[in-house]
């Protein structure tokens, strides 16, 4: 693949990561703020009824209005999310194509779309899972920040090391083996990741559970919808550059009607 080639698919894939983006922004916007105002509203209500020195210097901390949050800086948040990984999904697209089997341009983008939301999205999530305002405490942000990160990279790499292994196993053990057998290793190896590392549960005893849940299941469509529509629209796009309909398939046809 010439740098030509690469050079548009990366725009391609930042302009579909831009597309899903805006996708994921309406989900988020009308399945995901609904909750985060309602914990917001919770916080606020736990806050005041301590005392009123803490709901005064609640007032003085907002410095960016709550609808502000929730229009501009939600839209920008998740645009430049999409851009961003849509630009490094294109890439690894560009590695992808032709090694991991002989799937069509659409199908490896499909593939690799799942692939990237489980492993940089799912994986994760199940370890150290999205949480609304008011659920976490404030000086354990970094620490929380480090383990979900680290767990995201894990991930990654252990995907990357899986689809690896099931290429040196197949010539052996057939491609439905292989793929079983990576899935597997990978799939303990995680196992042991969730076991060993640390878990965090700052969940208030008084918060709705039925809350925390919706807010976590918006927080997983929203992410489905970016990934699922990335792959979709990025397919489509690296479809038709990759493997263009040739010009004599219309001529072809407009020969014969004129006589």
């Amino acid at each position: 693949m010439n740098s030509a080639t690469v050079r548009n698919l990366l725009v391609r894939g930042m302009l579909a990561g831009l597309a899903a983006g805006v996708l994921a922004l309406v989900v988020a916007y009308f399945l995901g703020e609904p909750f985060v105002d309602k914990a917001i509203g919770l916080e606020e209500v736990h806050a005041h009824s301590h005392s009123h020195s803490h709901s005064h210097s609640h007032d003085e901390v907002e410095v960016v209005s709550r609808s502000l949050q929730s229009t501009a800086g939600l839209a920008t948040g998740v645009l430049v999310y999409g851009v961003a990984f849509g630009g490094i999904a294109a890439l690894a697209f560009c590695f992808a194509l032709g090694r991991v089997g002989r799937f069509s341009p659409r199908a490896t983008a499909l593939l690799l779309s799942g692939c990237a939301l489980l492993a940089v999205y799912v994986v994760p999530f199940l370890k150290y899972p999205a949480n609304p305002p008011a659920v976490g405490q404030g000086d354990t942000i970094g620490k929380r920040t480090t383990l979900y990160f680290l767990m995201m990279l894990l991930s990654v790499l252990l995907a990357i090391a899986a689809t690896i292994l099931g290429k040196r196993l197949a010539p052996a053990l057939g491609t439905w083996y292989a793929t079983v057998a990576a899935v597997a290793a990978f799939a303990v190896v995680i196992g042991l990741a969730y076991a060993f590392l640390p878990t965090v549960n700052e969940v208030p005893a008084d918060f709705p559970a039925t809350l925390l849940w919706r807010f976590r299941l918006s927080a997983l469509a929203t992410q489905a919808v970016l990934w699922g529509g990335f792959g979709l629209l990025f397919g489509e796009l690296a479809g038709r550059l990759l493997n263009p309909r040739p010009a004599t398939a219309t001529t072809g046809r407009a020969v014969p009607a004129a006589h």
